[in-house]
């Protein structure tokens, strides 16, 4: 299936390096959430997002109409990405704006991919699955 080729690590929280330092360049909307970094990183969210910050709390819901509150996030640089050990994926920006994304029972929440086909997926129930070189890419 999907993850047959894929590392999977045990369920233990886990740094996601190849995001921090990196500056948040576009957000696409739709039935999926595209957020687009610098040096050729992005983020995939398929699953409910919750964001807080300065300006208060805010819901995002992929779908045909999701809101547009993530765009408050471009030119922000992240400063920590870790994936929980069940899976929820938590994001901090340097203006203190946190990020975090749930985890579906029964489908793929989110993906973070990198340069040289690096592809992190948070599977279904918050499994991880890896593909490229997830040691030095992610750190327990």
């Amino acid at each position: 299936m999907v993850a047959e080729n894929a590392l999977r690590l045990p369920r233990e929280a886990v740094s996601i390096n190849l995001l921090v330092g990196q500056r948040l360049e576009s957000v696409r909307l739709g039935h999926a959430i595209v957020l687009s970094f610098s040096g050729g990183r992005q983020v995939v969210i398929e699953s409910l997002v919750h964001l807080s910050g300065p300006g208060g709390r805010a819901e995002v819901q992929p779908g045909e109409n999701p809101s547009d509150v993530l765009a408050t996030l471009l030119g922000e640089v992240v400063q920590v990405a870790r994936a929980h050990h069940t899976g929820e994926l938590h994001v901090a920006f340097g203006s203190g704006s946190r990020l975090s994304v749930d985890v579906d029972p029964d489908f793929e929440s989110w993906a973070v991919t990198g340069p040289d086909g690096l592809h992190i997926v948070c599977l279904a129930r918050g499994e991880l699955a890896f593909w490229g070189d997830a040691r030095t890419s992610a750190r327990r």
